[in-house]
C-alpha cells in the first residue's frame, strides 16, 4: 500500500512538472534556450501565493501583512501578481523584479525608489509550517485519544503507525541516551522528529497543503538547530560548563594560554551548524535533482524529437526513483537530526562523580522505569 501511493505521489509530480515547466521553458526556448537556474530557485524558493497545479500562471491567494512608513497594511497577494502595483491609501507596494536588490521581495515605492516594509507575510513556507504544525498536534493527540478511550490495547492503521514510530524512536535513541533524564527531554524531541518528517513528506506532495520547500529553507532548519543549542546550553550541568571553560586535561593547555577551553567553545557552536546544514543540504539536494531530471526534457528538445523522446523517458523513470528515495531520506533525516539533538543533549547533561545521584536517588545509569517506557506515546 505504501508503495502504491509512492508511485501515484510520484507520478502526480511529473504530471504536473511537466505542463508547468513548459510554460515557464516557453520564453526560454523561443531564444534556444533554458533557464534552468531560474526556473530551479523559483521552484525551490518562498513566494507570496501558492501556485496551482497545471496552471502555474495562477496562484492561491495568501495574506500580505507590512508595516510602510505609514503604518499597517493588509491585503492579498494577488493584488500584486505579475507585476502588477497596488497602491493602499498613499502608500504603493510591488514584487521587486529580476533586476532590484530586493528581487522576489515585497518593497514599497516612495519618491520612485523601493524600501522594504517590515514584511510579516504569510508567504507559502510560512503557511506550511503552520500546516505541519497542525498535522503533528493532530496525529499527537490522536494516539493520546485511543490510549485514553481504550487503554493499552494496541492502536492500527494510522494510530498504530504513529505510536510504533514513537516507540521506535523512544526506546531505540531517546532512552538509551538519556536513561533516567529521558522523560524530561521526550516532548521536545518527539515534536521535533514528527516535524521534520511532516515538512519533509509535505514538501514531495506539489499539490496543496504540500510543495512547501520547509526543510531546504535554511532559514527553518538554522531555528531548529538554534532550539537543541539552547536547550543544551541552558539546562546544562556544572560538570558540562566545567568541562568546556576547565577541562580535565594538562595545565599547560589551559593556562595561560586558553588553548582546550577554544576549542570547546567552538565545538560547542559548530554542533548547531553542523545540525543546520546536514538537514538542509540534503533536503535541498533531493528537490534539485529531482528539477534538474525533469528540465532535462527541455534542454535536449532541440536536439529532435528522437532525442526529447528517449530523454523524456529516461528522465521521468529517473525523476520517480528518486521520488521514492527522497520518501526514505525524509524519514532517515528526521530520525538523524532528533538522534543528533538527543546526543548533544545529552552531552549538556552529563554529570561528574559527585552528582552521580539525582535529587530522587536514582543512579543516573539506572534505566527509566518500564511504565514510563512503553507507553511514552500517552504522556
Amino acid at each position: 500500500m505504501k508503495k502504491l501511493l509512492a508511485i501515484i505521489l510520484s507520478s502526480v509530480f511529473i504530471l504536473w512538472a511537466l505542463p508547468c515547466m513548459a510554460a515557464e521553458a516557453h520564453g526560454g526556448e523561443e531564444e534556444g534556450k533554458v533557464d534552468a537556474k531560474e526556473i530551479i530557485f523559483e521552484h525551490l524558493g518562498d513566494r507570496y501565493g501558492w501556485e496551482v497545479p497545471f496552471c502555474h500562471d495562477k496562484s492561491i491567494p495568501l495574506p500580505i501583512i507590512l508595516w510602510g512608513h505609514d503604518g499597517l497594511h493588509c491585503f492579498m497577494s494577488s493584488n500584486v501578481e505579475h507585476g502588477r502595483t497596488y497602491v493602499d491609501g498613499d502608500a504603493t507596494f510591488r514584487v521587486a523584479g529580476a533586476d532590484s536588490e530586493h528581487k522576489g521581495k515585497i518593497v514599497e515605492i516612495i519618491d520612485g525608489k523601493e524600501y522594504r516594509p517590515w514584511d510579516i507575510s504569510i508567504t507559502k513556507n510560512v503557511l506550511g509550517l503552520f500546516i505541519a504544525v497542525v498535522l503533528v498536534i493532530w496525529s499527537i493527540l490522536d494516539v493520546a485519544r485511543w490510549h485514553k478511550r481504550n487503554g493499552y490495547k494496541a492502536p492500527r492503521k494510522f494510530t498504530g503507525a504513529i505510536e510504533t514510530l514513537i516507540t521506535f524512536v523512544y526506546d531505540g535513541v531517546i532512552r538509551p541516551t538519556l536513561k533516567d533524564r529521558a522523560m524530561k527531554f521526550t516532548p521536545y524531541l518527539l515534536t521535533v522528529f514528527f516535524f521534520i518528517l511532516y515538512m519533509n513528506l509535505l514538501g514531495l506532495i506539489v499539490v496543496f497543503p504540500g510543495g512547501a520547500n520547509l526543510t531546504g529553507n535554511i532559514a527553518v532548519t538554522l531555528v531548529l538547530s538554534v532550539f537543541t543549542f539552547l536547550l543544551t546550553n541552558v539546562i546544562g550541568t556544572k560538570h558540562y560548563w566545567k568541562e568546556i571553560f576547565w577541562p580535565d586535561v594538562p595545565l599547560w593547555l589551559k593556562f595561560p594560554l586558553p588553548i582546550m577551553p577554544v576549542i570547546e567553545i567552538f565545538g560547542a557552536l559548530t554542533k548547531p551548524a553542523a545540525l543546520t546544514v546536514r538537514l538542509f543540504a540534503n533536503m535541498l539536494g533531493g528537490h534539485m535533482i529531482i528539477l534538474v531530471l525533469t528540465l532535462l526534457i527541455f534542454i535536449f528538445a532541440a536536439m529532435g524529437p528522437a532525442v526529447a523522446g528517449g530523454m523524456t523517458v529516461i528522465s521521468v523513470g529517473f525523476s520517480v526513483f528518486m521520488l521514492l528515495i527522497d520518501v526514505l531520506v525524509s524519514f532517515i533525516q528526521a530520525y538523524v537530526f532528533t538522534m543528533l539533538s538527543t546526543i548533544f543533549i545529552s552531552f549538556g547533561q552529563e554529570r561528574g562523580h559527585d552528582e552521580g545521584h539525582d535529587s530522587g536517588g536514582r543512579h543516573h545509569d539506572k534505566p527509566v522505569a518500564e511504565s514510563e517506557g512503553h507507553h511514552v506515546a500517552t504522556v
